[in-house]
């Protein structure tokens, strides 16, 4: 029996279109797997479905019936439940009162029934007794629990809204072996009721240990759905990369350097929240590229190595020379750079000028009282003109350029006093196909004068195409190395689900 339908269901935000034409069937009673690389609209079919993400086309039928669902209340009302990927919980509620947040109970339609909260919550946290730890209880408050406890705080709220149809966007991301253990029997339990789920993951055995179909998306579009008894992981990522043997550009050799080359950075066994004994070696005039899954620990290893969390374990050497990543003011004096692509909370400063923006690394370096607004133009000016950016002065607020230029002042403020390092998180998030090309450029003109530079990049195409080797993440360490030709969209999805 088919519970949950869509047909010809299309987003786009601009140019960009995030899921086109889908066409999906969920039974009832079944796990259904969804699958996909970064961006492959996974999430955006998800949200379509929990209401938090309207259509632009297509319709949704549940249970042979058409439902237009305006939002995420109006999907609860239909039997429509999700665990989101980014956590949605009150931080300084409790647990109590996070797992029914949906629907608080009350007394005469006013007040919170306190009793009925506590005795809701108790009954869906017994479903994980043993496995939630230490400090674990109905009146601790969110921000007081470890990341797995949040986690499992977040998987029960979903469950007690007592859906028919419930989505899990990465629930185990966070979760040990035995609470993914007890998490899949409380699945095998729902299934056994005639629920329906969408399960999303990047982990292969969990994957096969409890999917009954799984459907591939690739480029906003539907591949096909398999069922998984009748297939394997390897066609399960050759439909994901649309083929086996890739050979093309994306392989090509890049004028990358050779053994004899020096270090720019030596990294050994590093360690520290979201991640733990990571090795690598970058040479100057190389483009090392961190691949994987998002939230593997990859963002974590570059915010450790410029001081913003700084690592609890292991060595750095810059330039030969220990290096200790105490915080970023110490490491951009020695010559380290970071660029975020979450340029709204790590990037730009709003409200201010364009040159405010591109100069306070120049005047931290400097160490700089006073700033002189002419001669702080005279240094910005050719920064910004290397990236092309366009501006109309530098006088103008930053928040009249559009989201690629922001990126490229971002990017300028680092180029007046050239790094020895350049660590690239995710930097082209958000901008459009002309900017990416120019920041791709400039990054490989960077690399040719000399420059180490490490590059995280969400999306697989920017690092076949740019970096020279691809160090693949999976939980928090680095499962594999891809050199030469090697580097293809099947190795790194292969090495980024099977190495879990």
């Amino acid at each position: 029996m088919i519970k949950l339908k869509l047909n010809g269901v299309s987003k786009a935000y601009g140019a960009t279109k995030a899921l086109s034409h889908a066409d999906l069937e969920i039974e009832a009673g079944e796990v259904h797997v969804l699958l996909g690389s970064n961006g492959s609209g996974k999430s955006t079919l998800s949200k379509i479905v929990a209401g938090s993400v309207r259509p632009d086309a297509g319709e949704i039928l549940l249970d042979g019936k058409p439902v237009t669902i305006t939002g995420p209340q109006s999907a609860r009302s239909h039997g429509i439940a999700i665990f989101y990927q980014e956590l949605s919980l009150a931080a300084h509620r409790t647990v109590a009162e996070n797992i029914s947040l949906a629907s608080l109970p009350s007394r005469a339609g006013i007040f919170v029934d306190g009793d009925a909260l506590e005795e809701r919550a108790q009954r869906y946290m017994a479903l994980f007794d043993g496995v939630t730890g230490d400090g674990f209880s109905l009146d601790a408050v969110i921000e007081d629990l470890r990341a797995d406890q949040r986690q499992l705080v977040e998987i029960i709220k979903a469950l007690a809204i007592e859906a028919s149809v419930i989505i899990f966007d990465e629930a185990t991301s966070a979760l040990d072996r035995a609470q993914v253990e007890r998490f899949f029997e409380i699945l095998r339990a729902l299934k056994q009721k005639g629920r329906s789920i969408i399960f999303i993951s990047h982990r292969m055995d969990e994957i096969f240990a409890i999917g009954d179909r799984a459907t591939v998306i690739r480029d906003g579009q539907i591949v096909g759905t398999k069922r998984i008894a009748d297939t394997s992981p390897s066609e399960i990522i050759t439909m994901m990369v649309g083929g086996h043997d890739e050979t093309d550009a994306k392989a090509v050799e890049h004028h990358a350097p050779t053994g004899a080359a020096a270090l720019a950075l030596s990294v050994k066994n590093l360690g520290g929240r979201g991640f733990g004994d990571v090795s690598f070696d970058v040479r100057k005039g190389e483009i090392l590229g961190f691949g994987g899954l998002h939230g593997q620990g990859q963002s974590a290893v570059l915010k450790a190595l410029f001081g913003a969390a700084p690592p609890t374990s292991g060595s750095v050497e810059l330039d030969g020379k220990p290096l200790n990543p105490a915080n970023p003011r110490a490491m951009i004096r020695q010559g380290v750079a970071y660029v975020s692509g979450d340029r709204a909370r790590e990037g730009v400063v709003t409200g201010r000028p364009i040159l405010e923006n591109v100069m306070p690394i120049h005047y931290l370096r400097d160490r700089m009282i006073l700033a002189h607004p002419p001669a702080s133009a005279r240094k910005a000016l050719p920064a910004l003109q290397a990236l092309r950016t366009k501006f109309a002065g530098l006088g103008f607020p930053i928040s009249s350029l559009s989201g690629g230029n922001q990126q490229k002042v971002v990017i300028a403020r680092w180029l007046i006093d050239r790094p020895a390092v350049l660590l690239l998180d995710d930097p082209t998030k958000g901008i459009d196909l002309s900017a990416k090309a120019d920041l791709f450029a400039l990054i490989r003109k960077l690399a040719e004068e000399g420059m180490g530079i490490v590059l995280y990049a969400s999306e697989d195409a920017e690092l076949l195409d740019n970096a020279d080797r691809i160090l693949v993440f999976n939980g928090g360490a680095v499962r594999r190395e891809l050199t030469g030709t090697a580097r293809t969209r099947y190795n790194l999805y292969q090495a980024a689900y099977e190495a879990a």
